[in-house]
């Protein structure tokens, strides 16, 4: 799919309301934006995301402003801003490469994921009303399709959806960003994972997450999530784990 066609998928997918987020079926080239330079960040955020970047793809600004029809300038840019975020590398010659997850680096990143995203998902709580809940089963309805058929890459993307319906709620302008942040750098690995294992290994716990908002059950929400944390990051653990030679491979 080349980066135009992902530009009217996600218009059409933007278009259906199961979303209030461009998270529900993004890809690399995002949604239009007036500026460039958003316009190219948000698509590099949700390639990472949902595991579209993955590690061992090769990366050059050349090619991504070719695919993004863009020119070279506001890729630099928005690059340099992930960098930031320790979301991405770039070397001294100018390659831009997937940071190298090594098995420290994987346990922080539970870790955090650990003490935020279940506290901000209590913070969401109040604000999430039946319409939401309605939205969120119907996403996880097009999630367990999406194990049943094998589509990881829909998988990736409805996942994200469904976590950040709940923490978007929460109008955290401090623990969401953080939130948003960690999802950069473990996105890609956990699509490399999942693409090996297949759908058939990934189990969730959305639907716990779903009937305790509908109870407005704070303590059954915030495990729920923690629950979904820890089983999701299983298998990027494992992978680690297993692997002889080390961590899992630095993008080339």
């Amino acid at each position: 799919m080349t980066a135009r066609q992902d530009i009217a998928e996600q218009e059409r997918t933007a278009q259906d309301g199961a979303d209030r987020s461009p998270d529900d079926g993004a890809t690399l080239a995002g949604p239009l934006r007036p500026n460039a330079r958003d316009k190219i960040s948000l698509a590099l955020r949700e390639a990472l995301i949902t595991g579209a970047i993955q590690p061992g793809r090769p990366m050059t600004l050349r090619g991504l402003a070719e695919e993004l029809g863009t020119s070279p300038m506001p890729v630099r840019e928005a690059i340099r801003g992930l960098a930031a975020e320790k979301a991405l590398e770039i070397s001294s010659s100018g390659r831009i490469t997937v940071p190298r997850m090594t098995p420290e680096k994987f346990s922080e990143i539970l870790k955090a994921r650990s003490l935020l995203e279940p506290e901000v998902a209590v913070l969401a709580l109040p604000h999430l009303t039946r319409n939401d809940v309605r939205r969120l089963q119907s996403i996880d309805d097009r999630i367990d399709a999406s194990l049943g058929n094998g589509d990881v890459a829909g998988y990736m993307r409805l996942n994200h959806a469904f976590h950040f319906a709940i923490y978007d709620a929460a109008r955290s302008d401090v623990l969401e960003p953080l939130i948003k942040s960690l999802w950069l750098q473990f996105g890609p690995f956990m699509r490399m994972v999942y693409g090996r294992v297949g759908t058939a290994a990934l189990v969730d716990h959305h639907k716990l997450a779903v009937d305790a908002i509908a109870r407005n059950d704070a303590n059954g929400l915030h495990m729920a999530i923690r629950l979904d944390i820890a089983e999701g990051m299983r298998l990027i653990g494992e992978s680690i784990g297993a692997d002889e030679q080390g961590p899992l491979p630095d993008a080339v």
